[in-house]
């Protein structure tokens, strides 16, 4: 067996069993039994000005109150949020040494504070240690898998932290889509598992975290997925085929040469990967910041269905095809096709720059290639990718992590250019046809998946929770 062939199995067998690990870790998110995690430090402001830090109540029991109260306030959440004040309020009456900080997550700086406004709304009368966190959520941001609920903010959401630092009880009181989780937390019950605490009979964790360690993988899974696109294949081989004709007068097929076409090509493959990473990590940051704001808007769930199911579609039938009827009757625009040339043009000068640059660095010259082929590929590939940034945005994590993530992901989608790049020309051709036979399959099975998650969706929007 030629030794192409060999690397050829060996790197299909890797790309199938990471595959599957990333498909089952999908699902593999959250562990059924939790060990007590420490509460992340942080410092803060009262409304009175009085500084504050977690580490002042050492040695202490802590109830943590973290919530989302502004101007404008979630109609369907106010009877949840009211109601947990009011037991909070209820929980500081009943016994005063008792150590409540609420964390109140502001969105719009331009409200008065959370404080101010349940006192004025509902006549709470705050007598406890009451904290705002802005934007970028210095605080906020530590907590988030703590908060998180099936990949939505719970709002409110209870902790309560030991004597030693450690989170022994997560309780999700509302979700925005889904209703009631764990329930209004009352004052007697609150009091009770304090003073069980504070006597020292607590054990185990009542709750649980949600954990994103294993979706990194799962991003990565994802990528090798929406890697099998036959128009971002096709594209690829056609691009390579290009730079490897422009850089030699012969094609290195012979065994002489094959072994430092394929470590340049090795090279070429994972410097390409990485530039393509790149910009999904700088896309991913700008997402996560996005998802602020979007993620708890009552239309969110209809909006994100509606254009899932479109993506979906759009994998078996163009959307543009569907909509060339309605186009034909609509007057041109006054230099479209001028336009059109003009990004081709564009595009065409960015890869003969790249193969320039090949001339002084072959990693430099690939990374760039990698970076324009990402910007310019993304209408190729739209409705394999645009599901993914769908998902970032419905979760609740820093900018940092979204980047993290659709770095991993672009990282996964590189996954089938490696062997392409690091074969002999004319075998990375028959790979990547092998490639295109397997993945018109995978495609579809993928477009029916993203339809009827966006069905899902929009059902959340109309009250069918299904998930």
């Amino acid at each position: 067996m030629r030794s192409d062939h060999k690397h050829f199995l060996i790197v299909g067998a890797i790309t199938l069993t990471a595959v599957l690990v990333a498909l089952f870790s999908l699902n593999s998110t959250l562990g059924s039994d939790q060990e007590p995690i420490r509460a992340p430090d942080f410092s803060g402001t009262t409304q009175d000005g009085q500084n504050f830090s977690l580490s002042d109540f050492e040695g202490e029991v802590v109830v943590l109150h973290i919530t989302n109260i502004e101007s404008p306030l979630c109609i369907e959440c106010e009877k949840a949020l009211a109601s947990q004040i009011g037991e909070l309020q209820r929980l500081v009456e009943n016994k005063p040494d008792v150590n409540l900080v609420t964390l109140n997550v502001r969105k719009n700086p331009y409200s008065k504070d959370g404080s101010t406004l349940s006192e004025s709304w509902w006549g709470t009368e705050v007598s406890w240690i009451w904290a705002e966190d802005f934007e970028p959520y210095r605080i906020a941001a530590r907590y988030v898998d703590f908060t998180n609920f099936e990949g939505g903010f719970s709002n409110p959401t209870i902790l309560l932290i030991d004597r030693e630092g450690m989170v022994v009880g997560i309780y999700h009181v509302y979700q925005l889509g889904k209703g009631m989780i764990d329930g209004v937390q009352d004052a007697p019950t609150l009091q009770a598992k304090v003073e069980a605490l504070e006597r020292g009979e607590w054990v185990g964790m009542e709750g649980a975290v949600s954990l994103h360690k294993v979706t990194l993988i799962g991003m990565f899974g994802l990528g090798i997925i929406t890697s099998f696109s036959p128009c971002s294949l096709a594209l690829l081989i056609a691009m390579f085929s290009y730079i490897m004709t422009s850089r030699r007068r012969k094609v290195l097929s012979d065994e002489e040469d094959y072994g430092s076409s394929a470590r340049e090509g090795l090279w070429i493959g994972i410097a390409f990967t990485l530039g393509m990473a790149i910009v999904f990590f700088v896309l991913g940051l700008f997402i996560s910041n996005l998802g602020v704001f979007v993620r708890d808007s009552r239309f969110f769930d209809l909006a994100a269905g509606i254009l899932l199911v479109a993506l979906g579609i759009n994998v078996f039938k163009p959307i543009g095809e569907i909509l060339e009827p309605i186009k034909a009757r609509l007057p041109a625009r006054r230099g479209e096709e001028e336009e059109f040339r003009e990004r081709k043009g564009l595009m065409e000068r960015a890869v003969n720059l790249s193969i320039g640059l090949f001339k002084h660095s072959v990693f430099i010259g690939a990374f760039t290639l990698g970076v324009f082929f990402a910007l310019g590929w993304a209408p190729c590939a739209i409705s394999l990718v645009f599901p993914a940034l769908i998902w970032l945005i419905s979760q609740d994590i820093s900018a940092l992590t979204g980047g993290l993530m659709l770095f991993v992901f672009g990282v996964g989608h590189g996954v089938p250019i490696i062997p392409i790049a690091t074969f002999s020309r004319s075998f990375g051709g028959k790979l990547g046809e092998e490639y295109l036979a397997v993945g018109s399959a995978i495609v579809k099975a993928f477009g029916i998946m993203i339809i009827i998650t966006g069905l899902v969706y929009a059902a959340r929007y109309f009250g069918y929770k299904l998930w």
